[in-house]
């Protein structure tokens, strides 16, 4: 399957781009939704949904007139412009980051010791943490890795992720394909109803009976797993 720039040369008038913004408006509400959790603490809703709202219309400068492929295309490009807004207000602050690298040291080499992956309890008893300061590292961590994941899957205009199969739409390199068709059927669902579905990792907790706590760190392993898979 080849690449595809969705480059248009058609330019849209004013009156046609405003019509089009209202038409893909519930789509920027989905994704506004989606990315709330992450976003909340540095971005208020209003400033959140212009960002949005800018990215659906630069969508739509760079794509041209919608067809059945553009909602994939300018869901991207929304998710993408919140996504850098975050990065450039340093979204964590920096007591939360160094208090997430050290936990996260402490439970990798707390794994490391009992030599398997470690369930809260254990964390709580050798680590003395609360649940709540469990919970605030396994957000951080997940979002983390959100960034990471958001980084391999959506480089710009490459992929889609509007179809029914996961590992036949998206557009990459051999080696990130690969590294999809690896994860098993739970790991791929996730990843479907996250970037096909934009539920939030709320929502997906729901859908699969977990708890948010769970799908965080399901989350991690999934983008682990692509990451070792690209590297080899």
């Amino acid at each position: 399957m080849e690449c595809s720039t969705f480059i248009s040369s058609e330019t849209l008038t004013p009156a046609e781009e405003s019509r089009y913004v209202s038409q893909y408006l519930p789509l920027v509400k989905r994704v506004v939704k989606q990315l709330s959790w992450q976003a909340q603490s540095v971005i208020d809703s209003e400033d959140m949904q212009q960002i949005a709202l800018m990215g659906l219309l630069s969508s739509l400068r760079r794509y041209g007139r919608p067809d059945e492929q553009f909602a994939a295309f300018a869901a991207q490009r929304v998710r993408g412009a919140i996504l850098d807004e975050l990065r450039v207000l340093d979204w964590r602050p920096r007591r939360l980051r160094q208090k997430a690298h050290k936990l996260n040291d402490a439970i990798r080499e707390l794994s490391r010791k009992l030599g398997k992956e470690v369930e809260f309890e254990e964390i709580k008893q050798h680590l003395e943490i609360t649940p709540e300061e469990y919970q605030e590292y396994l957000l951080l961590d997940s979002a983390s890795a959100i960034h990471s994941l958001d980084d391999m899957l959506t480089t710009d205009s490459d992929l889609s992720f509007n179809s029914r199969n996961l590992e036949d739409e998206i557009i990459i390199s051999d080696s990130l394909r690969a590294a999809l068709a690896g994860l098993d059927e739970r790991e791929q669902l996730i990843l479907s109803l996250y970037y096909q579905h934009e539920m939030s990792l709320k929502e997906i907790a729901l859908v699969l009976d977990l708890t948010e706590a769970r799908i965080c760190q399901l989350n991690k392993k999934i983008t682990q797993k692509i990451k070792d898979a690209v590297a080899q």
